[in-house]
């Protein structure tokens, strides 16, 4: 197990921005959507020492401690077996750094009031965060029509990494042999339906839909075989587990992008009354089935394990700047329905 922990830490860069080059007072100065780190985190302990935010894993008799740069850190991810300090909490917290608490391999939390929790998230609170853009969200969330445009708006940026980022996998990727004029027809008719949908669940049931057939494409572009999506973490297949794992790692990106505008998870424009915390989810779909869908199932008939499949999505991640496209979408849903002022970059 801490083997599993060392190589995490060394493909994520750990050894590449450290506390002593980061003074106390610039700990702000990275810009959220310009951080490098997402971390996911199992059987270990998160505490400070002399001064640093490390996790600890026991090898044998042996404890191993290593360094999470907090200042270059978007997201920490807590599975099973893990504890955490107060101090520790409280620089996470100074960093903005967004914690999340998740069951083993990215699965959903099971709690006593709760059927089904997906993740809890544990916002920084020790600064105060833009009110623009909750000022204009709250005058179009409680309209159910401009509800309903701004899901509209989120689906069609959805179609539009599809359709991006499916062809440079396809051209880099030797397993993943997807049938683009099939792709690009299941898409250009889910944008018809998408623009002539009357209401949410019209608008659920097409995004079920497409996905439905996304899965069938990466099934047959990878040589997967027979495929059904199992929910709430059942699967025990390969890509099942994949899908699971890597979509919490979009949850983790979700969240901070939500956080850095003010945003606060439960005014969402699609899954609110299905899911809590909805805009989270509503956020992270932008970017699940153009990166982290095709990549469960390469990974799947490679024969990855978790570290590597993780590696591979978060490079997918960053290589597709998937933090700003989640920052401009919101930014842009909130200009175009609420009269925020206009901004381009990801810059917060």
């Amino acid at each position: 197990m801490a083997r599993y922990y060392v190589g995490v830490a060394r493909w994520a860069g750990v050894w590449s921005v450290t506390m002593d080059e980061i003074r106390a007072t610039d700990l702000k100065t990275i810009l959220h959507s310009k951080r490098a780190n997402l971390y996911y985190l199992e059987h270990c302990r998160v505490l400070v020492n002399g001064g640093r935010v490390e996790y600890v894993t026991d090898q044998g008799k042996q404890s191993l401690y290593w360094n999470i740069p907090i200042a270059n850190t978007t997201t920490v991810l807590l599975g099973t077996g893990t504890s955490i300090t107060q101090a520790a909490v409280r620089e996470l917290a100074k960093a903005g750094v967004m914690l999340g608490f998740c069951g083993g391999g990215g699965t959903p939390l099971f709690a006593a009031q709760e059927h089904e929790l997906e993740v809890a998230w544990f916002a920084p609170q020790s600064e105060y965060r833009p009110t623009e853009y909750l000022q204009a969200w709250t005058r179009f969330w409680f309209d159910d029509g401009q509800r309903l445009a701004a899901a509209k708006l989120f689906q069609g940026e959805r179609l539009a990494h599809i359709a991006r980022q499916w062809p440079l996998r396809a051209r880099a990727e030797p397993g993943f042999a997807c049938e683009m004029d099939r792709l690009n027809g299941a898409l250009e008719a889910s944008r018809v339906r998408i623009e002539h949908a009357p209401d949410h669940t019209a608008l659920l049931t097409e995004e079920a839909r497409l996905s439905k057939i996304l899965f069938r494409l990466a099934c047959e572009a990878t040589g997967y075989g027979d495929f059904t999506r199992a929910k709430g973490g059942a699967g025990s297949d390969p890509a099942n587990r994949f899908l699971d794992h890597g979509n919490y790692l979009a949850y983790g990106l979700a969240a901070s992008a939500t956080w850095v505008l003010g945003l606060p998870h439960g005014l969402a424009v699609l899954h609110g009354k299905t899911r809590r915390g909805g805009l989270v989810f509503d956020v992270a779909d932008l970017v699940k089935d153009a990166l982290i869908l095709p990549q469960a199932f390469v990974s799947a008939m490679r024969g990855d394990d978790e570290q590597a499949f993780r590696r591979a999505c978060v490079e997918a991640l960053t290589r597709a700047e998937a933090l700003d496209a989640m920052i401009d979408t919101l930014k842009l849903t909130a200009s175009r329905l609420g009269g925020a002022p206009a901004s381009q970059g990801g810059a917060v």
